[in-house]
């Protein structure tokens, strides 16, 4: 099974992983739920890959 992760772009341009090992349609709605509470912030959904060194989020 494929696997995605939410990131997240803050006021300043850093990025950063929000959540990730989830499937894509859960990923999809959490990115839309964080996107409607009206922040500054950019979350869009990225697949993963095996052995991804991506630095970890505050909830994955």
């Amino acid at each position: 099974m494929d696997t995605f992760r939410v990131m997240r772009q803050d006021d300043n341009g850093q990025r950063f992983r929000v959540v990730g090992g989830i499937g894509r349609e859960a990923a999809e709605a959490l990115a839309a739920e964080f996107e409607a509470r009206g922040h500054k912030q950019l979350y869009w959904v990225e697949a993963e890959t095996a052995g991804d060194s991506r630095a970890r989020g505050p909830y994955g």
